[in-house]
């Protein structure tokens, strides 16, 4: 939210805080000029705990040093670099909108993202990466920059339809050469097999990262994310895709065609450049009628966020978080059963389906799913004993669905509270492992090894002391327990 009075910070008042991360803080400000003149724009700067962590402050610098060379439309222009008592800051352009994964967040409720506008998207992005990797110096020489993170939380859209990359700050260049440290950073399920792998990066490397973001815009599905960073790694590393038109037929083979040329796992046969890849999809666009401009994503995104019901205090690319909500989550996962037994009569993604479709139908929404595992939430918990008792029941019916179709099934099922964006629905970043969304996972595990269904009292008391029994307290914080129930 907003502070109630700007803060003085150099030449700049800063109006209200839009992010925190791990390394840097981002305000949205307005600078001064003479007559009168004010300007928005974003000062992004590094945390008080890392302005004497000289190799942070070197990227940062960076950073900064490669933004300020790359003006184009498509992307975030760096305005200034300084320092403001001991701690350095960026002056950047400020994009009133949407990063494109709340965005995507947000069209899901609604409906599937539109084949002409990803591809719109996905073309102005190439613009900025061909922009990006073929910049020179001002003797004329390569610069070689490769951005090393392209993912849907850095490519902003506007609600004037522009679309924008934004953060280099893992990026590479060649005045870093001697310089950049022998670390791999950068989120790993948009890395490509190269990046994961610490080798010498390209263009190529980003392409292959779009590449996944048009897999996703087009599927509403992730294509890499696993539970682990390990096992995310290594499917980056294996570069299996399944075909998108299994998810979507309405995505034509051509279209297919260009989306795995540029997940191709070896980067000699991905397209060349971004500038090869942005012919493919402009040709595609004419051929197949996919007519798309900035008006067109403009009124796209305005109708996405009123649907969703979007306010003016949400149409900012901001972290903004609600009061505690209470949440019910289930953990689900489903395993082959011994080779003495008969094979499963569907696949596990088959499985997984079915398994979406029971959720979404009982009110729940799946925030992560995998061939054969789901984690799903439902938010609606004012009843706290109805709304658990009703996932214990969804859960029931998941394991029926799952012994028939030949496999077993091991769940986790718990209330809890957290703080959601007001946006997209999510808690802050790192939810994954905090809270009920962490407990219903290693009930899950549990549940795997005890072969029954894991509950806690709540859920528990809504079945009837017939059907469940007590296994043991679990210590979830300090000298807190809950009480675990399996049903039987």
């Amino acid at each position: 939210m907003a502070d109630a009075a700007p803060q003085q910070f150099g030449n700049y008042h800063l109006l209200e805080k839009i992010a925190t991360g791990g390394m840097a803080e981002v305000w949205r400000a307005r600078a001064y000029g003479m007559a009168g003149f004010e300007k928005i724009l974003v000062i992004k700067k590094v945390l008080d705990s890392l302005v004497k962590d000289e190799e942070f402050v070197r990227l940062f610098i960076d950073e900064a040093r490669i933004g300020v060379q790359l003006h184009h439309v498509n992307i975030v222009q760096v305005f200034d670099l300084g320092q403001v008592d001991g701690t350095y800051y960026m002056a950047m352009e400020y994009v009133h909108g949407l990063d494109l994964s709340r965005l995507l967040n947000r069209a899901k409720r609604t409906g599937v993202f539109p084949v002409g506008l990803a591809l719109f998207v996905i073309a102005e992005v190439l613009k900025a990466l061909q922009f990006a990797h073929t910049r020179t110096n001002d003797q004329g020489e390569p610069m070689r920059i490769v951005h090393c993170d392209i993912s849907p939380q850095n490519v902003l859209v506007s609600y004037a339809g522009e679309v924008k990359i934004t953060d280099f700050g893992i990026s590479r260049a060649s005045f870093q050469a001697t310089t950049q440290p022998d670390v791999i950073r950068g989120k790993y399920a948009y890395m490509s097999p190269e990046q994961v792998d610490g080798k010498d990066l390209d263009g190529r490397s980003d392409v292959f990262s779009l590449g996944i973001v048009l897999y996703e815009l087009l599927t509403g599905r992730r294509l890499f994310k696993a539970k682990t960073r390990d096992e995310t790694l290594a499917r980056v590393r294996r570069g299996e895709v399944p075909s998108p038109r299994a998810y979507r037929p309405e995505i034509s083979e051509d279209l297919e065609a260009i989306l795995l040329h540029s997940l191709a796992p070896r980067r000699k046969d991905r397209y060349a450049s971004a500038a090869e890849m942005l012919d493919a999809i402009n040709r595609l666009m004419v051929s197949e009628n996919h007519r798309a401009t900035n008006n067109d994503l403009a009124a796209f995104m305005t109708d996405v966020v009123d649907k969703a019901g979007g306010s003016d205090n949400t149409r900012r690319v901001d972290d903004t978080v609600a009061p505690p909500t209470t949440v019910v989550v289930l953990a689900a996962e489903a395993s082959p059963p011994p080779r003495s037994l008969a094979t499963p009569r569907d696949s596990l993604e088959q499985l997984t389906q079915e398994w979406a479709g029971i959720i979404t139908a009982a009110g729940g929404e799946v925030w992560e799913d995998c061939e054969g595992g789901v984690l799903a939430v439902w938010t609606d918990g004012e009843v706290v004993a109805e709304t658990i008792g009703m996932v214990v029941d969804i859960a029931l019916d998941l394991k029926e669905r799952t012994e028939a179709a030949g496999y077993r099934m091991s769940a986790g099922v718990a209330p809890g509270v957290a703080r959601l964006h007001v946006d997209d629905g999510r808690p802050p970043e790192g939810w994954e492992l905090s809270g009920p969304f962490y407990l219903v996972r290693w009930m899950m595990n549990l549940s795997a090894h005890r072969g029954r269904l894991l509950l806690t009292e709540v859920g528990a008391k809504r079945v009837g002391e017939s059907r469940n029994a007590l296994l043991g307290r679990v210590s979830i914080q300090g000298n807190r327990y809950i009480n675990l129930y399996e049903l039987i």
